[in-house]
């Protein structure tokens, strides 16, 4: 198993930390990608979509957890939908 794949798989499990919370607020997280600078992209679901305070769930939630599994990480942003 790669690092790369190791760190993705971290990253999933610290997902599945935080899931628990969003689901209780209606909403979800979907891991999209890693970057090669260490920035994980995510997509919120649901009631996160149209939260007012979805970044600060994104930074200070899903950061804080991933960031905790993972510390070479650099940040957390939404993934821009296309």
């Amino acid at each position: 198993m790669s690092a790369r794949t190791q760190t993705v798989d971290k990253i999933l499990n610290a997902l599945e930390e935080i899931r628990p919370f969003l689901k209780s607020d209606g909403g979800d997280i979907t891991f999209v990608e890693l970057t090669d600078d260490n920035i994980v992209r995510v997509q919120l679901h649901g009631a996160c979509t149209g939260c007012s305070v979805n970044q600060m769930t994104l930074k200070s939630g899903v950061e804080m957890t991933i960031k905790k599994h993972v510390p070479e990480i650099v940040r957390v942003e939404q993934a821009v939908e296309a």
